[in-house]
């Protein structure tokens, strides 16, 4: 079924089974991508090892904060 295919069957509920239909959607997409945490958490562990080795430089917080402004 295409999305608008599956638009217009939503469209046919009511209101409160399309805000309920609506909430679930939403929900969906607030919960945590188990699969992205796994490398974003690898990620901070090789940029960590990096720092604490010297291969990598940290920056000051102030100085990112003063390029942001």
């Amino acid at each position: 079924m295409s999305t608008k295919e599956l638009l217009g069957e939503a469209l046919k509920l009511n209101s409160f089974e399309r805000f309920s239909l609506v909430e679930s959607l939403l929900k969906s997409l607030d919960e945590p991508d188990r699969e992205l945490g796994e490398i974003w958490a690898i990620e901070a562990e090789n940029r960590l090892r990096a720092y604490r080795e010297g291969t990598m430089e940290g920056i000051p917080m102030e100085a990112i904060f003063r390029e942001k402004s």
